[in-house]
């Protein structure tokens, strides 16, 4: 066995795996009804890495295999504070689904709501407040807090692209936050 295919199941082992919800689909045919199943699923690895996945399929366990099989292969990065929260305030749309997603101090936990939750926990967030605004599908929902969650940026990102120095960027931030008071 080849070292990187060791490293590829040691890595796939760790992933958390969180089904979000599963939707149960029936086609009326001549003899009666076929039932399918459509899974969604949210995978990350708790440390900064979360993608979801939509499966369909006539039994549940495969939707939600074609379902982890998906969000494997879309994950994204994103960079948290102190590995614990997120480092700015992130609003997310997508279709009816909007949400608001803010970075909290220590000891707050998830305060999220359902299908944001799962995402929290898979990415390796300890500490965040969100609000699901509009619509209650899972789907939509977590589609804005992916959204979200991809325009996220650390400072070391923001300085680099604006040719600064970290202190420079996290500076201002600190010196608004004193004057505003």
């Amino acid at each position: 066995m080849a070292r990187s295919d060791r490293q590829d199941r040691r890595e796939e082992s760790e992933l958390i795996e969180k089904l979000v919800h599963i939707n149960r689909v029936a086609k009326v045919v001549k003899g009666g009804r076929r039932f399918g199943f459509a899974a969604l699923v949210v995978v990350g690895d708790g440390k900064g890495r979360v993608g979801y996945g939509n499966g369909k399929a006539r039994e549940v366990p495969e939707a939600i295999r074609k379902a982890t099989e998906q969000a494997k292969r879309t994950m994204i990065r994103v960079p948290l504070r102190e590995g614990r929260t997120l480092h700015h305030d992130a609003p997310g749309h997508y279709g009816a689904g909007r949400v608001m997603m803010r970075a909290a101090p220590a000891g707050t936990g998830i305060i999220a709501g359902g299908p944001m939750r799962s995402i929290f926990e898979a990415l390796g967030v300890h500490d965040v407040v969100a609000k699901s605004i509009g619509t209650p599908n899972p789907h939509n929902m977590i589609k804005a807090t992916m959204e979200g969650l991809g325009k996220c940026r650390s400072p070391r990102q923001v300085a680099q692209r604006r040719g600064k120095k970290v202190s420079e960027i996290v500076g201002r931030r600190e010196t608004a936050q004193t004057s505003g008071e």
